[in-house]
């Protein structure tokens, strides 16, 4: 856990932020700590645009920071060994949210996509507590479609939690990307 790395990303410390995180990998710290330590700096930006100190402006600029980081991180995490291949998973942010993990991700889009990429599992997200409602709505269209009882749904992001799940009517969430990871491998078989 990178505290200076939460606390520069949540500032929107651009610059600052981005060559932590280029020097966090010369050293070897390990690429899904740094994508958690993101995780919680989305959280307290949500927070803060939650109690009118941030603006959607922010909310943006918090978005694009997310991107750079998952551009240098992302080719980190599927080089070195070839991964064996245990099922597929599709992740995407609901309608309303922000951050950048496919962003703002219509319900009709999501059904779609389950349709043609077949996944195993869906995982969606959202940091700021509107997506709540947008997760349900997937949920539920993708029951609606036919297509629920042949996927398994985790929710993840900063506020999710046990009710949430329930409220949302997925199967579980995830807390962090670490916990995501390990459950997508449990739901897989891997």
């Amino acid at each position: 856990m990178n505290d200076k790395l939460v606390s520069l990303m949540s500032d929107l410390m651009e610059d600052e932020t981005i060559a932590l995180v280029k020097d966090l990998i010369k050293q070897g710290t390990d690429p899904m700590s740094i994508l958690d330590d993101a995780r919680r700096a989305m959280e307290v930006v949500g927070k803060r645009f939650e109690k009118c100190e941030y603006f959607i402006p922010d909310l943006m600029m918090a978005g694009e920071i997310l991107k750079g980081i998952s551009d240098i991180v992302r080719p980190l995490m599927t080089g070195g060994q070839a991964a064996k291949k245990k099922g597929k998973v599709l992740i995407g942010t609901v309608a309303g949210d922000i951050h950048d993990i496919g962003i703002d991700v219509l319900v009709a889009t999501f059904v779609q996509k389950v349709k043609d990429f077949g996944p195993a599992v869906v995982g969606l997200s959202g940091f700021l507590t509107l997506a709540f409602d947008s997760m349900k709505k997937t949920v539920e269209a993708l029951d609606q479609a036919g297509l629920r009882k042949n996927i398994k749904i985790m929710i993840g992001g900063g506020q999710m939690d046990d009710e949430i799940k329930k409220y949302v009517k997925a199967d579980a969430y995830g807390k962090d990307a670490i916990a995501a990871v390990s459950l997508c491998k449990e739901w897989l078989g891997a």
